[in-house]
C-alpha cells in the first residue's frame, strides 16, 4: 500500500497525493514529498524509481531484508535502514524494519511487517510546520526519533527482567531456572545492541552533511545521536548486571556443592572409624590379645559408639554437619 503526502513550505498541502505526480512537484521549490510504502512490490519500487529519480544500486539495495543498521550515500539523497524495536509479553525482542530515502526535499519510507506505527512521526511533522519546511531532513530526524525513543522503553523493560532475575539469584531459596533466564536475558540484550550499535555511524555520518543537515537541524540530529549512545550505556550496564548474577549464581552452585561434599565427607570419615575397628577385629590370626576377651564384643562395639561420637562433635562444631 502507498501513501503519500504533499507539504508547501511546511504546511500539509495534500493528504491524499496521487504518487504519479511527484516527479512534477519535485520541480516546483516549495514542495516537499513524503511517501510511505509497506510491504513493496517490485512495481511499487518501480514506480519510486521512476518518479524521484533513484539510481537502481539504491532501489536494488532497499529489496534485501534482514540488512545491518547503515547509511549509503547517493547523488542527491542518502539510503538509511533502521530499525524499531519492542518487547512482547513474554519478553521476546521485536523488531520493524525500515528502509529511507531522504533528500532535500523528500522522504520515502518503506516498511516491512511487523510495520511500525509512523502515526506519531506524521503528528509531529503537521504541528512543526516551520521545521517541517527544511524538507527531508526533518522528516527524516522525526522518524529517527520515534525511532530511538522507542529504545528506551525496551531498556526499562530488560531492566525489569534484570532485576527479576537478580531477585532468583539471592533469592532465599535456590532457583534451578535463573541460570537459564540470565541466559536469555543476555542474549536478547546483545540483539538489541547489535541493531542499535550501527546507528552512531549513521548519525554520525548525517551530521557530518552540511548540505542536508542544516545548521538550525543539526542540534536536533546530535540530540538524537545521544540518546542512542545513552541507551547503549544502559544496554551495557545490564549487560554487566547480568553477568555479576551470573557469577554470583555460579558461585552459589559451587558453594552447595562444597556443603554437601563436607558432608559426605564427614559421614564417610565417621563410617570409616567404626570400619576400621571391625576391620581389625574380624582380622582371621589364631592368636589375638582380645581373642578369649569375654568383654571383647562390647569394647569393640563401645569403641566404635565412642569414635562415632566423637567424631560427630567434632565436625558438628567446624559447621561441617
Amino acid at each position: 500500500m502507498i501513501t503519500a503526502r504533499l507539504y508547501r513550505d511546511g504546511v500539509l498541502r495534500e493528504e491524499r497525493f496521487d504518487p504519479l505526480r511527484i516527479s512534477d512537484v519535485l520541480g516546483e521549490g516549495d514542495a516537499e514529498v513524503w511517501l510511505d510504502v509497506a510491504d513493496p512490490s517490485a512495481k511499487d519500487l518501480r514506480l519510486i524509481q521512476e518518479e524521484f529519480g533513484l539510481h537502481p544500486l539504491a532501489i536494488e539495495d532497499a529489496e534485501h531484508r534482514n540488512q545491518r543498521p547503515k547509511v549509503e550515500t547517493y547523488e542527491g539523497f542518502f539510503f538509511v535502514v533502521l530499525y524499531s524495536l519492542g518487547v512482547d509479553g513474554d519478553g521476546t525482542l521485536t523488531e520493524s524494519e525500515i528502509h529511507a530515502f531522504a533528500g532535500p526535499r523528500f522522504l520515502i519510507t518503506i516498511r516491512f511487517s511487523p510495520l511500525f506505527d509512523l502515526a506519531p512521526v506524521i503528528r509531529r511533522w503537521d504541528l512543526q510546520p516551520e521545521l517541517t519546511s527544511e524538507g527531508g531532513a526533518f522528516l527524516l530526524y522525526a522518524l529517527l526519533d520515534e525511532v530511538v525513543d522507542g529504545y528506551f522503553d525496551v531498556v526499562e523493560r530488560f531492566e525489569d527482567d534484570a532485576d527479576d532475575v537478580e531477585g532468583r539469584v539471592f533469592g532465599d531459596e535456590p532457583d534451578p531456572g535463573a541460570q537459564e533466564a540470565i541466559f536469555r536475558l543476555k542474549r536478547r540484550v546483545v540483539d538489541f545492541r547489535r541493531r542499535v550499535m550501527p546507528l552512531r555511524e549513521v548519525l554520525d555520518l548525517l551530521g557530518g552533511q552540511p548540505r542536508f543537515v542544516t545548521d538550525r537541524l543539526a542540534p536536533y540530529y546530535r540530540d538524537v545521536a545521544d540518546h542512542v549512545i545513552r541507551t547503549l550505556e544502559f544496554a551495557d550496564n545490564i549487560r554487566e548486571v547480568l553477568t555479576a548474577a551470573l557469577e554470583a549464581q555460579i558461585s552459589q552452585i559451587s558453594n552447595r556443592l562444597n556443603e554437601v561434599m563436607k558432608r559426605l565427607t564427614s559421614w564417610a570419615a565417621i563410617i570409616l572409624v567404626p570400619t576400621l575397628i571391625a576391620g581389625i577385629y574380624g582380622m582371621n590370626f589364631r592368636f589375638m590379645p582380645e581373642l578369649d576377651w569375654r568383654l571383647g564384643y562390647a569394647f569393640a562395639l563401645g569403641l566404635m559408639l565412642l569414635s562415632g561420637l566423637v567424631l560427630f562433635r567434632v565436625f558438628k562444631r567446624r559447621d561441617w554437619l
